[in-house]
């Protein structure tokens, strides 16, 4: 499977993360206070999650293209 492939659908598991983190957020804010601390913190570590896997992901896509780069520089 190539690289870049992989660390798409890494961004596309962020992105679901992220999706679901905040429907919980939303959620808890509609709910009117039942278990709002516990829910909010478990929120926002789901959101921190998100974006470290997202950075991730983006630096893999930037070291594939570098690679992919290098390699036609040495064919050329």
């Amino acid at each position: 499977m190539d690289i870049s492939a992989i660390a798409l659908q890494g961004l596309d598991a962020a992105q679901a993360q992220l999706e679901t983190a905040a429907a919980g957020i939303a959620s808890a804010a509609a709910s009117g206070g039942a278990n709002d601390t516990v829910t909010l913190s478990t929120e926002v570590v789901a959101l921190l999650s998100a974006k470290n896997l997202a950075s991730v992901d983006i630096a893999t896509l930037k070291v594939a293209g570098q690679t992919q780069k290098s390699l036609v520089d040495l064919l050329a």
